[in-house]
């Protein structure tokens, strides 16, 4: 008996009941189209298995920053944090990439954000060792920080509302050079949070969320990648797996001396492809469309018929 349309099937239910419960999550939702397309759809059954072993829990977009542990040593060394970050600036190293070879953020360059990266997953990133000794030196002491940058939001800039792709994280922001001001936020799921100096927050980047600076003075923070503490040693496994092989691949470089990662060096052909694809969509959306849903549904029907 062939059990393979069976499998298929199975696959397909758990897709879609995945991405249903990841649409209906929190108060704020994409639109039905947006959400068919959307990184959170293919990421979907991973993320609902990261959040069935969360130990901090996964229905609230806020959470303590004592909920995970050893933030208090960033916290503690605020000040020597914030003086390699504001050196970073006057050199110009917060920025954005010049080329196609950072897919993760790419879309954030466009409305003026900029980063300098400490660590990646992993990653070592010789630039910053050199650069921010200090900094990094700390991350090193702090194995569940998997990722750190300096991420800058200068006066008029935005990031748009979106979601992270992968849910074995929680993000850690650390107030460095901020308005401390109002008009200065990030709305995480509909609750706004104003960055202040010296002051941390944890958020679970996987609800929609998007940031913005209306004030005239530059916001500078420290932005990490917090791993998800789970409740079962092989949820914690695969967590680890995935982060090392499929979210360590995106890695991107400050300078030519740090290692770019194989996802960004595919990313660098699509977005090729993407850019005439976008040429074509300007010329006749209808075109667009139809193209893009025969690639999608092509692709999908091959495979559930195969």
């Amino acid at each position: 008996m062939n059990h393979l349309p069976y499998i298929k099937l199975t696959i397909v239910a758990i897709f879609i009941i995945s991405t249903v419960y990841v649409h209906l999550r929190g108060r704020e939702r994409l639109g039905f189209w947006r959400q068919l397309t959307d990184h959170s759809t293919f990421m979907a059954p991973i993320n609902c298995f990261m959040y069935l072993f969360s130990k901090v829990g996964s229905r609230k977009p806020y959470l303590p920053v004592s909920a995970l542990p050893n933030l208090d040593k960033l916290q503690a060394n605020w000040e020597a944090i914030r003086a390699e970050a504001v050196a970073m600036h006057e050199m110009g190293t917060i920025r954005a990439s010049d080329k196609y070879d950072d897919a993760g953020f790419n879309s954030f360059f466009k409305t003026g954000w900029k980063r300098f990266y400490l660590k990646w997953y992993d990653q070592a990133h010789p630039s910053a060792a050199e650069l921010c000794p200090v900094t990094t030196s700390l991350l090193r002491e702090i194995p569940n920080v998997k990722a750190a940058m300096f991420a800058e939001l200068p006066p008029g800039s935005r990031l748009v509302r979106h979601r992270d792709p992968f849910a074995g994280s929680l993000r850690y922001h650390l107030g460095l050079v901020t308005p401390n001001d109002d008009g200065c936020y990030i709305d995480v799921d509909g609750q706004r949070y104003s960055w202040r100096d010296g002051q941390g927050v944890v958020f679970d980047e996987t609800f929609l969320h998007f940031a913005e600076n209306t004030t005239p003075v530059n916001r500078i923070i420290l932005f990490c990648d917090i791993e998800r503490p789970l409740t079962w040693g092989p949820a914690a496994a695969v967590n680890r797996f995935i982060s090392r092989h499929l979210i360590g691949a995106a890695s991107a470089p400050n300078t030519e001396a740090d290692r770019t990662g194989g996802l960004n060096k595919v990313f660098g052909y699509v977005q090729h492809f993407r850019l005439w694809a976008k040429s074509v969509k300007a010329r006749s959306r209808l075109a667009y469309y139809a193209g893009k849903w025969l690639l999608f549904g092509g692709i999908f029907l091959w495979w559930l018929l195969a």
